[in-house]
């Protein structure tokens, strides 16, 4: 039984070693493509419960995609098994270097984060023609003991997620 569990750990080592020192075939060429992937502007995409004529009347989308102007691109298309419409945001500069990005997210000036912030809130404005907010009005007044909960509503806004 010991060489049993001794030849699983050697195995489950060397599958280690060969993902961290990215060995040769199949694998290292996998992770390369999610690499580059990565760097490249990622599209950001929502799914909004209504027609495409709904979405941009007249070509103009609702003010927080819109308010992001023309560092944006954004498609429109229907979405799968006529589910609605997406809406597909992203970068229009490319690719960014991932310590500059990394630094942007920790201030808070993260355009992904934007973009994020600006599909959902477009999403809802479509949908229910108005901005819900978590976070508002708040139930209790600001004191210290609250304050990490409404740290992480507030990132939550930028992030999509809590």
């Amino acid at each position: 039984m010991r060489w049993l569990i001794g030849g699983a750990a050697a195995v489950a080592g060397g599958m280690v070693a060969r993902r961290l020192l990215g060995g040769a075939g199949r694998g290292s060429d996998q992770w390369q493509r999610v690499q580059a992937r990565r760097h490249g502007a990622r599209w950001h995409v929502a799914t909004v419960n209504r027609p495409a004529g709904e979405v941009a009347p007249g070509g103009r989308f609702p003010e927080p995609l819109a308010g992001l102007g023309d560092a944006v691109e954004v498609q429109v298309r229907p979405a799968p098994g006529g589910r609605g419409t997406e809406i597909a945001v992203r970068l229009r500069d490319g690719a960014r270097l991932p310590a500059v990005a990394a630094a942007r997210r920790v201030t808070g000036r993260d355009p992904d984060q934007a973009i994020r912030a600006a599909l959902r809130e477009s999403k809802q404005l479509i949908e229910t023609s108005e901005v819900l907010h978590p976070d508002y009005p708040p139930t209790t007044e600001p004191t210290p003991v609250n304050k990490p909960l409404r740290m992480a509503t507030q990132q939550g806004r930028r992030e999509g997620r809590l």
